[in-house]
């Protein structure tokens, strides 16, 4: 596949990139804040740097993986060149590790901040990408809950026994000696599960529990108590949790998703070890026989762990499945999982549209049959609209009242189709009848001509025009032949023949899309013709006004200045050479003594 072409369709989104050589092997892995802008200046830029014009010489094919944001992007970023060491990338290639922050597995757990898990059983948030922010964080814990921070054995027995005093940090309000016994383990632990919740990003129980105390404290006219817990409670409001790419706890498990198509499965895999992502995939399978996610991933999942050495007995994916023996499935509702099979998806999602936007490319016809059959869905057809017309009505205070009827085949406008109608049989503003008259002269002559007749109607306007359109299309007899709806604009309500309650079409549907553009093609050539009409019909009011001047001249003037306006700010050189000299001097004549 063409670079450069695939790199057109990348999203905006953070994520990373690896290059492949043309032996399939990563030669280098970045992070982007936006992976189209990142990527393309490799490919669009004048390089000075002789070592970034040998690796864009060297790339064959591109990958990615989208994030959440760009500190996620940094983290993958690290965990892929630790574990494929690219030959282009120098920075990370060492064992430092970005921070984290530990909940000791200890009685009155301590909470610290160290590089190097041991996995002892405690609990780990992070990494961190900024040791500022991680001590941020950590300032905030222990403002809101003064904790320990000595090493003692804080046994039963031996804060029975008076083994330790309270030490400074005691006199400093930075710990409140569960040493000694002032404060219980019931109360430090407390302290702990809050802690939890700030660490994970959870802090509306934490408000809660603080606003509670200040509330409490008030209450008790104990000011003081309660302006302690005020300030707390601001420091939480101005707290920004920093997301992390995987929740340390989750250990050694594989992630799977799929999407389906009609004819297509793409399914994205997320290899996670040691609570790191360290490996991605995303691979296409074409469809037989109508095959389910399920089956899919049957066949997918057994093939990306053989790739990749998978050894993890633990697998997340989006539905339950049959698994071989010695493997368990999770299919998460809520928490750190579930972020992570989104993540997946998202992946999926990207790679999809990616896949399908190449293969309308090389078949534009592919990208139309598509959009077909989903239209057919959505506005529950009988038969793919290939060929489209849309009504609506323009008048300016039932003055030179007109329709217009647009056209569009294979979901693009056919313009030397476009009709004008002006209505004939209607007095005043009456948009009901106006619509009826002009659906009924338009499909009229189709029916007279034998011309073919649309698959699809779109009449712009609530359940009233529908019900208008519908009058002539029943006195033609095309009920049944052809689909017709209306598109109300307030909530882009589509309504049916004879169906009170309106569809709601999902707002990035390409179904609506077409149908709100065709609705504002409709629109637009309708005014378009209305105001030519109104500029025609005051010109022959005042020109008519004139001696001398007939119907032959006003539409010679009408065919050059297509408006009343433009005559009156035509010169006398102008106008003479439209209708002469002698005519010319009447005209300007009558307009200058009349300006208004």
């Amino acid at each position: 596949m063409e670079i450069k072409s695939y790199i057109k369709d990348l999203p905006s989104n953070p994520g990373i990139y690896k290059y492949f050589d043309n032996r399939d092997k990563i030669i280098y892995v970045g992070k982007a804040k936006n992976l189209k802008k990142r990527v393309t200046s490799y490919f669009t830029k004048n390089h000075d740097n002789n070592k970034t014009k040998v690796l864009v010489s060297k790339i064959k094919r591109v990958e990615y993986t989208i994030v959440e944001n760009e500190a996620e992007a940094l983290l993958l970023e690290n965990n892929l060149i630790k574990e494929h060491q690219p030959r282009y990338n120098i920075l990370l290639k060492d064992d430092k590790s970005f921070p984290l922050i530990k909940i000791a597995k200890e009685r009155f757990p301590r909470v610290f901040a160290m590089r190097n898990p041991t996995y002892d059983g405690s609990e780990y948030y992070g990494p961190y990408t900024s040791v500022r922010a991680m001590h941020i964080v950590l300032d905030l814990i222990k403002s809101i809950y003064p904790l320990r921070n000595c090493n003692y054995n804080l046994s039963e027995a031996n804060i029975k026994a008076g083994k330790f005093k309270p030490c400074l940090e005691y006199q400093l309000g930075n710990c409140k000696a569960p040493c000694v016994g002032y404060e219980s383990e019931e109360e430090y632990m407390d302290s702990i599960a809050n802690i939890r919740r700030i660490l994970k990003g959870n802090i509306a129980e934490v408000k809660n529990h603080l606003k509670a105390g200040m509330e409490t404290a008030a209450e008790e006219l104990n000011f003081e108590e309660a302006q302690k817990f005020k300030v707390k409670l601001e420091m939480l409001e101005k707290f920004r949790s920093k997301s992390t790419v995987v929740n340390h706890k989750i250990s050694n498990v594989d992630v799977f998703s799929c999407l389906i198509d009609d004819k297509r499965a793409f399914v994205n895999y997320l290899m996670v070890m040691n609570g790191m992502v360290v490996r991605t995939k995303s691979v296409e399978y074409k469809l037989k026989l109508e095959e389910s996610v399920e089956d899919v991933l049957a066949v997918a999942i057994p093939q990306l762990r053989a790739l990749f050495d998978s050894e993890s007995k633990e697998l997340i994916l989006p539905i339950e499945i049959e698994l071989k023996e010695g493997l368990t499935a999770t299919v998460p509702q809520r928490g750190d999982k579930k972020k992570l099979l989104e993540l997946s998806i998202r992946n999926a999602l990207f790679y999809k549209k990616q896949k399908l936007d190449q293969y309308e490319k090389l078949n534009p016809g592919s990208r139309v049959d598509r959009l077909m059959e989903v239209m057919k869905s959505d506005l529950r057809l009988t038969e793919k609209p290939r060929h489209i017309e849309c009504f609506d009505n323009s008048n300016l205070q039932g003055t030179n009242p007109v329709s217009a009827c647009v056209v569009f085949k294979d979901a693009k406008p056919s313009k030397k189709d476009y009709r004008h109608f002006n209505i004939k049989t209607v007095e005043g503003p009456d948009d009901f009848a106006s619509m009826e008259e002009a659906v009924f002269r338009r499909y009229l002559r189709l029916v007279d001509e034998n011309e073919p007749l649309p698959q699809l109607v779109v009449i712009d306007g609530g359940k009233g025009q529908l019900s208008s359109a519908m009058k002539a299309i029943d006195e033609l007899g095309l009920r049944n032949k052809i689909a017709v709806v209306g598109i109300a604009k307030k909530l882009e309500e589509i309504f049916f023949p004879e169906d009170p309650v309106p569809l709601y079409i999902d707002k990035r549907s390409e179904s609506l899309k077409v149908v709100q553009h065709l609705r504002n093609e409709a629109h637009r050539f309708g005014i378009t013709h209305h105001r030519n009409k109104r500029s025609k019909g005051a010109l022959v009011s005042e020109l008519t006004q004139i001696k001398g001047i007939g119907e032959k001249t006003y539409e010679e003037l009408i065919r050059n200045f297509k408006s009343f306006k433009r005559v009156k700010n035509a010169s006398l050189e102008e106008l003479t050479e439209v209708v002469g000299a002698a005519k010319a001097k009447v005209i300007r004549n009558y307009l200058d003594a009349n300006p208004e």
